[in-house]
């Protein structure tokens, strides 16, 4: 009874963590059902899984603005950080539809100028991964923003995931000119996270085709991101059907002739932020190896 008695002691504090930072232990125990994304110190912002545990959309939302809030007790990964200005507090959430309000308080403009689109990029895109909230409206004390909050930019609401996510420009014309979201991986005191960098680039070929040729380059433009793609993988046949994407690869893909997991995350996140479907098939030389859907991924 007594081992029994410090067992249940020793067990309690580890059941009132709401942010999970290893994924290799999310991944086994699948405890976590949704993402936020914070700050890195390179000021990217990184897909961190976070569990939510209620059945209340807008319960949903204050745990995950609470958890991008500076200062509010949260235990963060380490190296990674909440955006949303200390002693922000949200006044009210609204939600119609697929579109959420979220009233803040005057000490959400207290943003560094350097750090203004992340903030709006990353409360936008940690509440649209809940499956019923596709777009957001962001006031203060009741007054709709105009500009990026220490900017002039200018900005239009309601918003949704077309904003971008660590916006990369590198066009040099208008013509043929794409947006692609892509994923890389950063080591963090040696846990891998994934960063989604939106790329505005000239070239004419499909998406998949895009993502596979920056994922395979030598050449990636932040020393601390990478990917670990062979630059020996080849796409050799793609087929898009209703909500089905189907990826037949040569066998470069695979190391020692399995299908890493990592690889299977960096291009199943880059396919979904691009493409409206559900389930991504891996083939290599036509012999299906995988189906991944988006609630494998949560």
């Amino acid at each position: 009874m007594s081992l029994f008695i410090i067992m249940t002691i020793y067990l309690i504090p580890q059941t009132e963590k709401t942010l999970e930072t290893n994924l290799e232990f999310e991944y086994i125990t699948n405890l976590a059902n949704s993402s936020i994304y914070l700050l890195d110190e390179n000021n990217l912002l990184v897909k961190t899984k976070i569990l939510l545990d209620n059945k209340d959309t807008t319960k949903d939302i204050e745990d995950i603005i609470t958890n991008l809030t500076i200062g509010s007790g949260n235990i963060f990964p380490d190296n990674l950080y909440g955006v949303i200005p200390k002693n922000t507090k949200l006044n009210d959430i609204l939600i119609e539809e697929d579109v959420v309000t979220l009233d803040f308080s005057n000490e959400f403009l207290n943003v560094d100028t350097n750090k203004s689109s992340a903030l709006i990029e990353s409360i936008v895109y940690s509440v649209t991964e809940l499956d019923n909230i596709n777009k957001v409206i962001i006031t203060v004390e009741s007054e709709e923003l105009k500009t990026y909050p220490n900017s002039d930019k200018s900005i239009s609401f309601p918003i949704d995931r077309s904003i971008g996510i660590n916006n990369k420009y590198t066009y040099n014309s208008l013509n043929n000119l794409v947006k692609v979201v892509i994923y890389y991986q950063e080591l963090i005191n040696n846990d891998t996270y994934y960063v989604p960098v939106t790329k505005y680039l000239n070239n004419d070929k499909e998406k998949i085709d895009i993502i596979v040729e920056e994922l395979t380059t030598s050449y990636i433009y932040e020393d601390n991101l990478s990917s670990i793609l062979s630059e020996n993988v080849k796409l050799t046949d793609k087929e898009l059907s209703d909500d089905l994407l189907i990826l037949d690869f040569n066998d470069a893909l695979l190391d020692n002739g399995e299908l890493k997991e990592e690889v299977v995350y960096l291009l199943s996140y880059s396919v979904f932020a691009n493409y409206d479907i559900n389930t991504v098939s891996f083939r290599v030389d036509g012999k299906e190896l995988k189906n991944v859907t988006k609630s494998d991924l949560v």
